[in-house]
């Protein structure tokens, strides 16, 4: 009841996806078992099989917590499906005389559940981190002791020596608490670890586009421009200005200026590759840096660009706006950052001023 508690807390501080998935589990396996005390009772025909399937379901939102710390959403009826068929197959084994009616399907399926989570947890980048490999093994520690449980109930029964020796409600409580423990708290420190990651990845990113901010983009774009240097390989800058854009603001409003901007940061993301840097640089400019790729490339990607702008769709009577360039290499400027960014945007200044949507290169004669 603690750590349900204290991961509701969580949850509505943080609002992840994660959270709310423990919390939910947390809550599945404490009904669930307050549920058992019911066996022996004249209640024990509909608590067995609601106990059953609240315990599944617990396992299963595990699974789906740990889904979501790989930003992989979890259909509902997926976490559904497992206890209802669990408590539907412990309601046809004469549950109100049978203490372990449904057996083989709960073992079989807390074994599945807590698979799958130990699968997700594996998955999971950074594998290095100590965090990951904490819930990892606890999940996978689960699921072996059910995936062991369950052929010995199979062979002996529920009153089989190893089976109650081994694995006895009294035992199973005993570890799935120590685990429970052991994955709560490992898993409080990472979404503490990335609460904070999220945070940084906000503070680099531009509100409005998602692409690097400012500050960022030079952070970076400087240590690969010498990385590139320092192994002998070029690189390219291009700097981007939306042509006639106040004009854009003053006719249609503010709103069509951030679909312009937006849709111009979009061309971009799609037009480069994964290892190449888009940012913000203010208003309506951009700056593009291409590692590794010589002047030439800098210009393809423009004209690349501008097409995918171009058939990009637009808010009703609203066209976006053309798109000016200015491209610098690395070699005409020593490989130093802020001076490619002055020698584009001379080549950006040359472009506006013979008739804008353009590419000019830093260097050569147009």
């Amino acid at each position: 009841m603690i750590l349900c508690l204290l991961f509701y807390a969580s949850y509505r501080q943080t609002r992840s996806a994660y959270s709310g998935w423990w919390c939910l589990s947390l809550v599945a396996f404490l009904a669930g078992n307050l549920v058992y005390l019911l066996t022996g009772t004249p209640h024990q025909v509909w608590a067995d099989p609601l106990g059953n399937g609240l315990v599944v379901g617990g396992a299963f939102c595990v699974w789906a917590g740990a889904r979501s710390l790989r930003l992989l959403p979890t259909p509902l009826w997926q976490v559904l499906a497992a206890p209802a068929i669990t408590a539907v197959a412990s309601a046809l084994e004469n549950p109100a005389s049978n203490e372990w009616s449904g057996g083989l399907v709960y073992l079989a399926l807390m074994a599945v559940g807590m698979g799958l989570a130990t699968r997700e947890l594996v998955l999971l980048e950074p594998r290095s981190s100590y965090i990951n490999r904490s819930l990892a093994l606890a999940a996978g520690v689960l699921t072996l002791f059910y995936a062991c449980r369950w052929p010995v109930y199979l062979m002996e029964g529920p009153e089989g020596p190893g089976f109650r020796t081994f694995f006895s409600p009294a035992v199973t409580s005993l570890l799935i608490v120590g685990l429970l423990v052991t994955v709560s708290f490992s898993m409080t420190a990472l979404s503490n670890e990335q609460l904070i990651n999220g945070l940084n990845e906000r503070a680099n990113r531009d509100g409005l586009t998602g692409v690097l901010n400012r500050r960022a983009f030079m952070e970076l774009a400087a240590r690969e421009v010498h990385r590139m240097d320092s192994s002998g390989t070029a690189s390219t800058l291009i700097m981007a200005d939306l042509d006639h854009f106040k004009s854009l603001n003053d006719k249609h409003g503010h709103a069509a200026g951030d679909a312009a901007i937006q849709a111009f940061a979009s061309a971009c993301v799609a037009s480069i590759r994964s290892t190449d840097l888009v940012g913000r640089y203010g208003g309506e400019e951009f700056l593009i840096l291409l590692p590794g790729a010589e002047q030439e490339t800098g210009e393809i990607i423009a004209g690349v660009i501008s097409r995918a702008l171009a058939a990009a769709p637009t808010p009703p009577g609203v066209v976006f706006p053309t798109v000016s360039y200015g491209v610098a290499a690395s070699a005409i400027a020593d490989a130093d950052l802020p001076r490619m960014i002055k020698a584009a945007d001379a080549a950006l200044y040359e472009a506006k001023a013979l008739g804008r949507n353009r590419v000019v290169c830093a260097g050569r004669q147009n």
